[in-house]
């Protein structure tokens, strides 16, 4: 068994579902987390009072939501006044990034035990490897069933240690590339398994939009629906050469490739990374004056977001970049070097806006991403110049303030 096997666990609804753990009665309603919400106040009987996504004022975005919140489309980055028009009755609750990353490491030390191979690729989905687990549960196998009843099988298990770890369901995705393993993961959501094989690739793959393809963006979806691409089978019909003229070369051959199934991107497990970042990419592209508030909050939660990755990683980082993505696709970066290493977030938001001062804000974006680097391990002493305070009381979008300010 030559071939490789690898999944893609994606966690469900991961934010939100670690606090039904905490507020279990919440169960089956629409709930969603984000903004400075107000925490559940305790009743003099021993119940709790929520806050209404109705009674919500402020500049506040969805972190996540659970699957009941999003049957009204609420989603992720949306601001919670829209969402607010959409589920007005749903509970909103704060985030609490200690507890979810808290979470994020039992669930990842459950799944180590079983397959070291993984790559961590955020706080709530991992990549493995379980090409060696294939060949040695078939050869401890007298009649060995079939690829696809192994694979099931080991997915299945992980799915059952994630649960014992943290009480928490998962949904893997098994195939023979990370490509593939993502979309799969996505199928049968929340708690399932789905295992391809390249043979599944037409009757399973080629079907879905061309979108589901994770790296093709809103932007990318509209020139393939103007050209009369809309689902996966569509672009796998294309000439390559076609598709080299029309998105360039090295898109254009991603493109056929990607719409094949094909993917020969390893499993990566550096323990020591050289930079972490954070990027979005936008459902439309954002003004940086008309949509100025709904930018200064993602911008601000990247940031978080970052703080939490480095934390996780027990690193520390001294230089902050940014990286904008116009709406014509030319893409700008600048940088900032601090005294110290740092994995603040409000650091790294003060230091982000000061790079954001240094770009012009006269165009729609699409893209905006936050990195770090120049990273070194966390010493006895911590990391240095760690500023205090919530990142989110921060200036927005277009009135990033330098470190000075």
């Amino acid at each position: 068994m030559s071939q490789r096997w690898i999944a893609h666990l994606d966690m469900d609804a991961f934010y939100a579902s670690v606090e039904l753990l905490r507020y279990p009665e919440l169960r089956g309603q629409p709930v969603v987390i984000g903004g400075r919400a107000a925490p559940p106040v305790l009743r003099p009987d021993g119940g709790r009072e929520y806050m209404r996504l109705s009674a919500y004022a402020g500049r506040g975005v969805v972190t996540t939501a659970t699957y009941e919140a999003r049957a009204y489309g609420v989603h992720s980055a949306m601001g919670l006044m829209k969402a607010a028009q959409l589920a007005p009755d749903a509970i909103l609750l704060p985030v609490d990034f200690a507890r979810y990353r808290e979470y994020s490491q039992r669930f990842k030390m459950a799944v180590a035990a079983l397959a070291p191979q993984i790559e961590d690729r955020g706080v709530d989905e991992i990549y493995i490897d379980l090409s060696e687990q294939m060949m040695a549960q078939a050869a401890d196998t007298a009649q060995a069933p079939s690829c696809r009843a192994h694979a099931h099988a080991l997915a299945l298990g992980l799915q059952q240690a994630v649960q014992e770890a943290t009480g928490l369901s998962c949904s893997i995705g098994v195939t023979p590339n990370k490509l593939l393993s993502k979309m799969a993961s996505e199928f049968n959501k929340p708690g399932g398994i789905t295992v391809l094989e390249m043979a599944d690739v037409p009757g399973r793959i080629w079907p879905l939009p061309a979108s589901r393809i994770n790296g093709i963006g809103p932007k990318t979806t509209e020139r393939l629906l103007q050209a009369g691409i809309t689902t996966v089978g569509d672009l796998a019909r294309c000439e390559l050469l076609w598709l080299k003229t029309e998105f360039g070369t090295r898109m254009g051959a991603w493109l056929y490739r990607a719409a094949r199934g094909d993917d020969s991107r390893e499993v990566q497990t550096e323990s020591e990374p050289k930079s972490v970042s954070r990027e979005s990419t936008f459902e439309r592209d954002l003004h940086p004056q008309r949509d100025k508030v709904l930018l200064g909050q993602i911008f601000t939660r990247l940031c978080v977001q970052l703080a939490d990755d480095l934390s996780r990683k027990g690193v520390a980082g001294k230089t902050v970049g940014i990286k904008l993505r116009y709406e014509d696709f030319q893409t700008v970066t600048r940088d900032f070097t601090l005294p110290h290493p740092t994995q603040d977030a409000r650091t790294i938001r003060r230091a982000a806006g000061n790079c954001l001062k240094r770009v012009p804000l006269d165009r729609r974006l699409r893209l905006l991403g936050v990195k770090l680097t120049g990273l070194s391990p966390i010493t006895a002493g911590g990391a240095a110049a760690a500023a205090s305070g919530d990142p989110y009381t921060l200036p927005l979008f277009e009135d990033a303030m330098p470190l000075g300010g």
